[in-house]
Order: structure tokens, then sequence, then C-alpha cells
């Protein structure tokens, strides 16, 4: 009986004799309910904004081809009656000689090219040999070391120092990093997974916030307040562009006329 640790849990006034081992298998157990929750939260969050940027990109399909275009075409008119009205005033005042001036990118310098260092080559093997996908243990884990993989690789071809030090840390934090089976150390790999996975969900709710605030998001919640209205917001813009090209296209036949 020696050989066993016990700790004592009371309750009320009966005491139970509870081994020290099981308080750990508790708080394990505790922690992995912890992880599945979130990890089932990040499913919904992810599934949810993939369900809004499909529909945001079937609003802008459907937004362009009864919209777009239009735009594009009454866009095109308006080039073409500058030219003509610019041509007309040309005659007009007998000097057809301007010239444009010259274009501003045509004098752009290019931006120097970055080189690597010592520093960025030695920062790059320490975490080549840190997240190299061959020391994986299972198919997941190797899965994300691939991916932060490709990210060294462009930013140590980039020559970016912070990048390749961004990549280090966040390996350093994550699960992954935790050598061992024991029960400490299986402890805080699921300590690391929960914190991991909090800031996922934070993540993914600045994405959300990100695509409320776009222009596309607004104009689709426009067109549909003004649908719970009975009005048809599409309708009356198709309406007017197509008004506005028919103007456009007759003024231009009458001033090449």
């Amino acid at each position: 009986m020696a050989s066993r640790r016990f700790s004592i849990r009371y309750h009320s006034s009966v005491s139970t004799l509870v081994p020290s081992g099981r308080h750990q298998e508790n708080d394990l157990e505790q922690l992995r309910v912890r992880v599945i929750e979130l990890d089932g939260l990040l499913g919904t969050c992810s599934a949810e904004i993939a369900a809004t940027r499909a529909g945001l990109e079937a609003f802008r399909v459907a937004y362009r081809q009864q919209v777009g275009l239009l735009h594009e075409e009454l866009d095109r008119l308006e080039v073409e009656l500058a030219e003509v009205e610019l041509g007309i005033l040309k005659e007009r005042l007998g000097d057809s000689a301007h010239r444009e001036p010259p274009s501003a990118a045509a004098d752009r310098l290019e931006a120097p090219p970055r080189f690597t260092t010592d520093a960025i080559r030695k920062l790059f093997r320490d975490v080549a040999k840190a997240i190299h996908p061959d020391l994986a243990r299972d198919q997941d884990t190797r899965d994300r070391r691939h991916s932060l993989m490709i990210e060294a690789n462009r930013a140590y071809a980039l020559g970016d120092e912070a990048q390749l030090r961004a990549i280090l840390q966040l390996w350093e934090r994550s699960p992954e990093a935790v050598a061992g089976s024991d029960g400490e150390a299986m402890r805080l790999r699921l300590e690391r997974r929960i914190l991991q996975l909090e800031e996922q969900l934070e993540s993914r709710a600045r994405d959300f916030e990100t695509l409320k605030e776009s222009s596309l998001w607004k104009l689709k919640a426009m067109v549909e307040d003004e649908a719970a209205k009975g009005k048809d917001l599409i309708a009356d813009m198709v309406r007017r562009l197509k008004r506005d090209i028919l103007v456009a296209g007759n003024r231009l036949d009458a001033l090449r006329g």
C-alpha cells in the first residue's frame, strides 16, 4: 500500500481516498474534451465562413453578368466619346501635335533585389531542421510541417528574416514541438493545442468581420434589404444603365456623323 500515492478528496463529511495518478488522468481528460469542443467549434466557424464566401462569390458572378457587363459597355462608350470630342477640339484649334507625357510607369525604378545573408541562411537551416516533414509522426503533422516548409522556402527566397523568425516561433509554440509520451508532455501538447485552436477561432472571427466590411457584402445586403421591401434593385440598375448606354451611343453616333 505504501507504494501507491494517494490524495484525499473531501465531500461533505465523507473522505474518499483517490490515487493521485487519477487526478492527472482527469485533468488530461478535461483537456481532451476541451480540444474536441474547440475543434468542433472551429469546424463550424470555418464552414460558415466558407458558405458566406461562396454566397458572396455567387452574388458577384450574377451581379457581373447582369450589371457589371453593362457598366463596362458604358465605360467603353464614354472613353470613345472622350476620344472623339478630343479629336474635334484639336481640329478646331488646329493643333494636333500634342503628345501625351511619358508614362510614369516607364520612369519607375524597380525595387532593388534582396540578398540572402549568412544570418538568414543559418536561420533557414534552423527552421528546416525543426519543421522538416520527414520528422512527422503522422499524416496530419506531416501536412502541417509541409505547409510551414513552403512558407519558409518562400520567406528564404525573399530574404525575409522576420517571417522566418515568425515561422520558427510559431512552431516552437505548437503542440507538435513537444517531445515525449509521458503525462506531462501530453498535458503540454493539449494545452498548446487549446491555445492554437483559440487563436484560430479569433482569426476566423476577424475574417468574418473583414467579409462584413467588404463592398460586396454591403451591396449584397442592400439588394437583399430592398428585395424584402418588394423592390428589385438589380433590375433598377439594369434599366438605368441601358438608358445611359442608349444615350451615350446616340451621342457618339451624332459626333461621328
